[in-house]
């Protein structure tokens, strides 16, 4: 939403400004030029990219668009499924968790929780890691390392079409000046003419070099650079479930395991220890209420 809001901003300013100092908007309104510049942007993309690339760099925009999802509220509910979830090997055995990580759509946990069974990455990346744990005979230290290779090929992946369009972004400046060019030849052709048309012909041709780099400064580039912003909180929330995951196999209670993930989660969207226990708790007392009630404790390891 603050993306749409300052691409308005953007546009609105250049274009009062314009005004305020008498300029004709007519003037600048060139679909030709538009082509010219949107167009060869398109392809270069096409030409590029594979279609896989292609389609992250129309679903990151989206994304953009829609704002980040990795907000307070996501968290609080990532923390306190993984409470629910650490807190039943604890009280179970580790055995228990079987049925969820190999079936997580149809886990009593993991869908309640419909963000995550719907995010196939997230779902696969705890899952895996999980089922790591509950094979037994792996040390903490080496789930580590194999976490940490995971995060490194998506974060890799997820950042691929950020650099695709910060290439295109770079090129809009040119393409700008390629159809001012075009628009320079035209006029050498029209040499001899009213003086008028002349200067319409120039004039459309110096619309072509405005609209390149206001593109590229004002819009293309600016997104990437959301996009890129939305690619590394992504791998900050994988960092904090990774957090969660690894205290837990170490022996950690789920609640201390819990709070260090809260204490990995990035300052300006960190829930309260209140706003986490609470959601811990009300996750224990559902999960007490759902289990039987002679069922004795289970240690995590």
């Amino acid at each position: 939403m603050f993306a749409i809001i300052g691409i308005v901003v953007v546009f609105g300013c250049v274009i009062g400004g314009f005004l305020m100092e008498k300029g004709q908007i007519m003037v600048l309104l060139q679909p030709a030029e538009l082509l010219i510049i949107g167009g060869a942007a398109a392809g270069t993309i096409l030409v590029a990219n594979p279609m896989r690339i292609v389609k992250k760099i129309v679903s990151g925009l989206l994304g953009v668009l829609k704002g980040s999802k990795y907000n307070q509220t996501a968290y609080v509910d990532s923390l306190k499924m993984m409470y629910e979830l650490l807190n039943k090997a604890r009280r179970q055995g580790l055995v228990a968790l079987e049925s969820d990580i190999e079936e997580p759509d149809k886990s009593p946990i993991f869908t309640k929780y419909k963000s995550f069974t719907s995010d196939h990455h997230v779902r696969d990346f705890v899952c895996d890691t999980m089922r790591m744990s509950v094979t037994g005979g792996v040390d903490p230290f080496d789930v580590d390392q194999m976490i940490d290779t995971d995060m490194e090929v998506h974060h890799a992946e997820i950042t691929e079409p950020v650099a695709s369009l910060t290439t295109v972004a770079d090129s809009l400046p040119g393409l700008g000046i390629v159809a001012a060019v075009l628009g320079v030849v035209i006029t050498m052709g029209a040499l001899g003419g009213p003086p008028e048309e002349i200067g319409h012909k120039v004039a459309a041709a110096l619309v072509g070099t405005f609209l390149g780099i206001l593109l590229c400064y004002g819009m293309v580039g600016p997104l990437a650079s959301n996009m890129a912003k939305t690619a590394d909180e992504e791998h900050a929330y994988y960092g904090v479930l990774r957090v969660v995951m690894i205290a837990f196999m170490k022996g950690i209670s789920p609640l201390l395991a819990i709070e260090m993930g809260r204490r990995a989660i990035p300052g300006y969207v960190r829930p309260s220890f209140a706003d986490v226990e609470k959601a811990c708790r009300e996750a224990g007392s559902g999960a007490a209420a759902a289990a039987p009630s002679d069922a004795p404790d289970a240690p995590a390891a």
